[in-house]
């Protein structure tokens, strides 16, 4: 992972505690719901069906879950969020409070007996691994224990309603197995859903920084230009003072002083404003200075770094000019970075064009991506153990996937399609070096998407600028 995703990284990881975004509002609510639920069967079950239950004792168990309710609305602020040990106690009664229920109303053989995994579920979905093993081993246990103890469902005329063991072991085997399954599934989909939600996040982190420095470059390329007259001007009158000073060389110089500062100021201004100028002048490119571009801050890191190009069956000599937008210098940028990190000695870089399609491919002579991990690459958050050949080649290398991610999320943003492959099996022995057998990425877009229709009305190239002579 580089310095930028570690960065990034470490700004997401202040929202990876998912069970403090459940606000105790959200939880009352479903409590409520619950409560209602409860009181509805118990009344249709004595009033319809004429069932001797234990209504004392069963609307003091919901009369509990009543309590608990208006003493969360009364002490507690409406918008308070739920830390995790706060979320499972909260989980936990519920778990607790439904069981005893369904013990005093027959364990098993009440239809209802599903509704345990209600609180699962939810553990699943927000709390920590640690927690819902927990309520799941909680959950398994009272189960259990309801196959054999119970307070069984009698009729008004004194009739035991059961069914029969066959089906009560049908019924915990079911409870049992959804309790696993259900907790695997919500907890897995719930963790893609988040990474995918962190990894746009970072995304758009990115992209919104890498627009910053675009904006920031023009505001210093602004400022040097409206601040070489006055520099001109000091250097001119300094060095006329300094003429006239030849009799007072301690005066002269200080003049020559103020013209060599003058003259520093200029450079530093000029260095500082190039990339400026280009962002703020420049609205399109060249193909290959695009990539240039991109590749520019990857070359002095001692692989070498070959760019070719050239057209397609049908395509124009002269490289087309392609919209300069961040994303797509962004992107490249990060597959260019993945490409040197991996590489032994050399990286390719080739474009190409024809009238329909403009494709870039960037190949290195490295090991290339392991075989198992290509259907997934692009996924974000996506790890894999480390060897020590990965920890002597790249050794602050994470391993999140993230880099991947954001550029090909920003490619296909700006209407790329991204495929990865292996010049050669990247466990073949063998010196290799110089050789393209490592990773391919290829980048295609519609010519379209990216290169600009000049005979079309209202195409925009930026502002016309001044020059001044």
């Amino acid at each position: 992972m580089t310095e930028r995703e570690h960065s990034l990284f470490g700004e997401l990881m202040g929202i990876e505690q998912r069970s403090n975004w459940i606000r105790l509002r959200t939880m009352i609510l479903l409590r409520w719901v619950a409560i209602v639920g409860q009181v509805s069967a118990l009344v249709v079950a004595q009033r319809m069906y004429n069932l001797q239950l234990e209504l004392g004792l069963c609307y003091l168990v919901v009369g509990i879950a009543i309590v608990g309710n208006l003493i969360a609305i009364f002490v507690f602020p409406e918008n308070k969020r739920l830390s995790e040990t706060e979320n499972f106690m909260m989980v936990m009664f519920d778990l607790l409070q439904m069981c005893f229920l369904l013990y005093l109303t027959g364990g098993l053989h009440n239809p209802f007996s599903l509704l345990v995994l209600a609180p699962v579920t939810v553990s699943a979905t927000v709390l920590s691994l640690r927690s819902t093993i927990i309520l799941n081993g909680t959950a398994f246990a009272l189960v259990s224990g309801m196959v054999f103890f119970h307070l069984p469902l009698r009729t008004g005329e004194g009739f035991i309603l059961r069914i029969p063991d066959v089906f009560v072991f049908g019924q915990w085997a079911a409870i049992t197995i959804a309790l696993v399954f259900i907790s695997v599934y919500s907890r897995r989909v719930t963790r893609e859903m988040h990474s995918m939600s962190d990894a746009l996040t970072a995304t758009q982190m990115a992209l919104a920084r890498a627009q910053k420095l675009n904006d920031l470059g023009g505001v210093v390329a602004a400022a040097a230009h409206e601040l070489g007259t006055p520099l001109a001007t000091i250097k001119l009158t300094s060095a006329e003072l300094a003429d006239d000073l030849d009799d007072r060389p301690d005066l002269r110089e200080d003049a020559l002083l103020i013209r060599e500062q003058a003259d520093r100021c200029r450079d530093i201004l000029r260095s500082m404003g190039r990339a400026g100028k280009d962002d703020l002048h420049m609205r399109q490119a060249p193909l290959v200075e695009v990539i240039r571009e991109a590749a520019e801050p990857h070359e002095g890191r001692g692989k070498a770094i070959v760019l070719e190009d050239g057209p397609g069956p049908g395509g124009e000599y002269n490289p087309p000019q392609i919209l300069r937008r961040p994303e797509i210098i962004h992107g490249l940028r990060n597959l260019v970075q993945n490409a040197v990190d991996f590489a032994r000695t050399t990286v390719w870089i080739e474009a190409l064009w024809t009238d329909e399609v403009v494709s870039i491919r960037i190949l290195d002579d490295g090991r290339g991506f392991p075989p198992h991990l290509l259907g997934r690459i692009g996924d974000p958050f996506m790890r894999r153990r480390k060897t020590d050949a990965d920890r002597k080649q790249r050794p602050e290398y994470e391993g999140m996937g993230l880099g991947l991610f954001i550029a090909k999320t920003l490619l296909e943003r700006s209407g790329a399609e991204l495929s990865f492959a292996n010049g050669a099996d990247p466990y073949k022995g063998g010196d290799d070096s110089g050789k393209r057998r490592g990773a391919i990425v290829e980048v295609v877009w519609p010519r379209g998407k990216i290169v600009p229709d000049l005979h079309k009305d209202g195409t925009y190239l930026g502002e016309n600028q001044r020059f001044e002579l």
